[in-house]
């Protein structure tokens, strides 16, 4: 420092601090070997806490106002520095000024995506940025935490450690919450209120900083994830799909009429859709609106035998009628089915009364 600097600062006996930065945490007071006159002033504004440092303990605190440096109103300066019937001019003593008014506009992002698992999506991934807002909440936490023997610290030094406590709140916040990703947007304010609570439990004790506000700007997902939904959305929007393709078929046959330009090519383009549409509703897989709807075909009549007490499985009638050619169903032999009243011999059931007709006698004797 040359020696004009040093007389003018000795000839100074103002200590204020003039912040025009809009970023400006702490200020260091400048002034020669930190030497302060007697009776010297000290201007803090509104928004201001000036606080005076004797080799390197924290001594008295000032709030805003306009002070006179004297003996009465720095009592543990004056214990620090062994006063007993007041201070010799000038002393020394370090003068910081910390800014208590709130800093906006500051940012916050994920740096790189977070991986969550959703409940509708299943492992996804994040991203998320918003805006925040800064405030000293206790100066003398912050002069010791974070700011040391620096002569100026604004928000710049402490915003990348802000953005990291705030991201690493915000994932363990959704980790918690378990919030689907499609109703993060309608919970934007919910979220944000909830992510300054887990920062500022994180900032507040040991850093004396508080984060007054806290917003989420956007949360998104990855682009190709986002296409995904895009194209599902718009299938949701269009419907029925076989009638937004003869619609885009028809629109494309129009467009080709129209255009006499394209000659043979326009030409064989229209007549082969043409022949599409044509053949797609020819196949079978969709009928014309307002059809006759064919009903189900009967279901097939299940038959049971009784014998000696027992119950055969289910057969057809066509398996029935073959066990009686075979001679293992007898006229005598009980069956039934579903919708008779109970069990009947077989040759008094109309449906199987044919096939005893049919049955031939039995064969002649063998000759002598």
């Amino acid at each position: 420092m040359g020696l004009f600097e040093k007389l003018r600062n000795e000839l100074i006996d103002i200590i204020e601090w003039l912040d025009d930065s809009h970023s400006t945490l702490v200020w260091r007071f400048p002034r020669y070997q930190n030497e302060i006159k007697n009776g010297a002033q000290l201007i803090v504004r509104p928004g201001q806490v000036a606080i005076f440092v004797h080799r390197g303990e924290l001594a008295d605190v000032f709030e805003p106002g306009n002070y006179t440096l004297k003996t009465d109103n720095l009592p543990l300066l004056s214990t620090l520095q062994g006063w007993k019937y007041g201070f010799d001019s000038p002393f020394r003593s370090e003068v910081y000024f910390v800014s208590t008014k709130k800093l906006t506009g500051l940012k916050w992002g994920t740096p790189n995506p977070i991986m969550l698992r959703d409940p509708e999506f299943g492992p996804i991934r994040l991203r998320a940025f918003g805006t925040y807002s800064l405030k000293c909440q206790d100066p003398r936490a912050l002069l010791t935490e974070l700011v040391g023997t620096d002569s100026e610290f604004d928000s710049n030094e402490v915003n990348e450690l802000l953005r990291s406590i705030i991201v690493e709140a915000f994932t363990d916040m959704l980790g918690e919450k378990n919030i689907a990703a499609l109703d993060l947007a309608s919970n934007y304010r919910e979220i944000s209120k909830e992510l300054r609570e887990y920062a500022v439990e994180r900032v507040d004790d040991e850093y004396g900083l508080d984060l007054p506000d806290m917003f989420i700007v956007n949360i998104s997902l990855p682009e190709a994830v986002e296409k995904a939904m895009d194209t599902r959305t718009s299938m949701g929007v269009i419907g029925d799909m076989g009638k937004y393709q003869a619609y885009q078929m028809g629109t494309a046959i129009e467009a080709a009429a129209n255009n006499p330009a394209g000659g043979g090519a326009s030409e064989g383009m229209g007549l082969g859709m043409g022949f599409a549409m044509a053949n797609k509703f020819a196949q079978g897989g969709a009928a014309p609106a307002g059809a006759p709807v064919p009903p189900p075909p009967p279901q097939a009549v299940q038959w049971h035998t009784s014998s000696n007490g027992q119950t055969s499985p289910p057969m057809s009638e066509q398996q029935l009628g073959s066990q009686i050619s075979a001679g293992q169903i007898t006229p005598e032999t009980y069956v039934w089915s579903a919708g008779m009243s109970g069990w009947q011999p077989a040759s008094q059931v109309p449906q199987l009364a044919v096939y005893f007709r049919q049955t031939p006698p039995p064969p002649p004797p063998a000759a002598p």
